[in-house]
This record gives C-alpha cells, structure tokens and sequence, in this order.
C-alpha cells in the first residue's frame, strides 16, 4: 500500500498577528519523517510509476510539497537529503512565467494580518455572496485545522467567488502591504533551485494558476494543463509527469484524471484523507497532510496502524 503525506510551509517559527499559515518547524519535520521511516518505506514518484501495473509488495511513504515555496528548498530538502529520503515538490508556473503571486499566498499574507472576520464583513458589504449550512459544512470538512470563521472564509474565496470577484478582494488588501515583485523573488524557487530539483527528477506540477480546477469548464482545465507543460518543455526539455491538484477537495478534483492524462500526466493527487490500496487508477490517488500523520498536531492514528486502520481511498470511484 502506499502513504502520501504532503506538507507547504516549513519555518522556524509561525508566529503571527492571526494565525492563517500553518505548517511545521524543520526540527518537528525531522522528527515526522524519522517516525514515518518506521512504518513503511520511502519511494520516489518515478519509482512510484512501476506499480502502475502491477501490485505493491510492501508498505510505500511518499514525500510530496505544494506550492514550490523557497524555504522548502533551503529548509526541507536538507533534511531530506541527509535521510536519504526522496521527495517531490510540485510547483505553480504561473509564479516563474508571469512573476505572480499566487492569489491563495495573498491571502495567507493578508490573513495573517487582517483578521477573517474583518475580512468576511468586508465581502459581505460589497458582495451578494454567502455560504449556506451545507457550504459552511464542506468549508468545515476542507478546513479542519481552522478556526470555523477562518474555514468559511477560504472556502468562500476558493469554492463561492469567481475569480475576478477575489482578485477585486485581495489584490487591493495585498498591493497595500506587499510589493509583488518582491514577495514572488523571495517566496518561491529561484531559477537554479528549479534546475537542481529537475535534475533530481523531484519536480512535478501543481497546475499553472493554483485554481480549484474541477469547479472551472473543462476548457479552463484543458489550458491550465497546457501551460503548465509548456512552461516544463521550454524551462527543462521535458513535461513534467506529475500534479497535485490545488486544494485537492473532491470538488476541485472533479473532471481532472481524463483532461490530465490526455496532457501526458501519468500520476495525480487529491488531497482524499485515505491510503491508497493498488495503482489502478494513478491519476487519483490520495494524500494526508502532514498534521494528520504520527507526530502531527491532530494524528489520525493515536495508537493505530497507519496502514492498517486507515480509511481506503475511494475517490475514483
């Protein structure tokens, strides 16, 4: 069987005016994986792609990042490397292509600034959108590591608003307090860092915008594929055979796996809190977030057997 456990930011510290990045220090990393290294063993993505057709005959751990933030170089990949455990870091090509900020960075700046609730009372007046009781329940369910305020929030910004409607909420808030051009140098990999990771065969993508893609026409998926491809044909000679999907829900994962496979994607990630069992189908397989594996902040498995007593993956059914 196979594990996925997928991780964003690595700091030194999280502290801020309002909590909204969350993630691990290097020393709570390091203690995960060396927990971790006891349960199963560590694979690649392009071993990974072996089992496609035929059965695991063992106990799999793949180590995978989104968003292709800097500090996951400089701060992760030491550690990784001195465990000798492989790793996959899935990258916006939006932020290398056009020197943006991804929206979803935006807000977790704005957020940890401005609180949600001065936030959504600022979308309420200008806005006609609202959450009903089974949207908050999903905001919920995606967002379980945060507070139900700040869950409702990403929701109705990543699932509710069109996309023009957040960038007339966020760009404003973050142009007041950031300088674009700054935060995309210092935010994500730089050009040579992209270089080694290629090399290392450790790249995937994690689409071209960071769009919860199965909520959009599937012509809109069809482009965010292209250019994603595009940029990996003309950065490093070859299409990257890999992507994680952004936010990863079971609404931003739908009409994906056929669009996906028909741009030369061989493997694929949702973020379906599950194990997955078999290979059948690798252009749905599941993730946990860091936080819900040993030694996370809210584990899954307090006195259970990763493997064992975990729910299996049925996304793709």
């Amino acid at each position: 069987m196979l594990v996925v456990s997928n991780y964003h930011y690595i700091r030194e510290e999280f502290n801020y005016k309002y909590p909204s990045i969350f993630g691990l220090t290097p020393k709570q990393f390091e203690k995960q994986l060396i927990a971790l290294s006891k349960l199963g063993r560590f694979i690649s993505q392009a071993e990974l792609l072996d089992f496609i057709d035929k059965p695991f005959d063992k106990n799999y751990i793949l180590i995978t990042f989104d968003d292709g933030l800097s500090e996951q170089f400089n701060l992760a990949k030491p550690i990784l490397n001195k465990l000798g455990i492989p790793f996959v870091f899935f990258i916006n090509t939006t932020n290398y292509q056009e020197k943006k900020v991804s929206l979803v960075h935006k807000t977790h700046i704005i957020r940890s600034e401005i609180s949600s609730e001065e936030i959504v009372r600022f979308i309420e007046k200008n806005f006609s959108n609202r959450l009903n009781e089974e949207e908050k329940r999903l905001a919920i369910l995606n967002y379980n590591y945060d507070a139900a305020v700040a869950a409702h929030l990403k929701y109705l910004l990543n699932f509710k608003l069109n996309r023009n409607e957040q960038e007339e909420i966020i760009n404003p808030l973050f142009d007041a307090i950031r300088n674009e051009k700054q935060v995309n140098k210092e935010l994500y990999f730089s050009k040579a860092q992209l270089n080694v990771l290629s090399d290392e065969d450790a790249l995937g993508s994690h689409s071209h915008s960071h769009i919860p893609l199965g909520i959009y026409p599937e012509k809109e998926i069809e482009r965010e594929f292209i250019k994603t491809q595009s940029f990996f044909k003309n950065k490093f000679n070859k299409e990257a055979y890999s992507i994680s999907y952004p936010y990863g829900s079971y609404e931003a994962c739908k009409k994906v796996m056929e669009i996906g496979r028909d741009n030369n994607f061989k493997l694929g990630f949702s973020m379906e809190r599950a194990v997955n069992v078999h290979m059948k189908v690798p252009l749905m397989l599941s993730r946990f977030d860091c936080n819900d594996l040993p030694q996370g902040k809210n584990d899954m498995f307090m006195n259970k057997g990763l493997f064992i007593d975990s729910k299996k993956s049925n996304w793709y059914k």
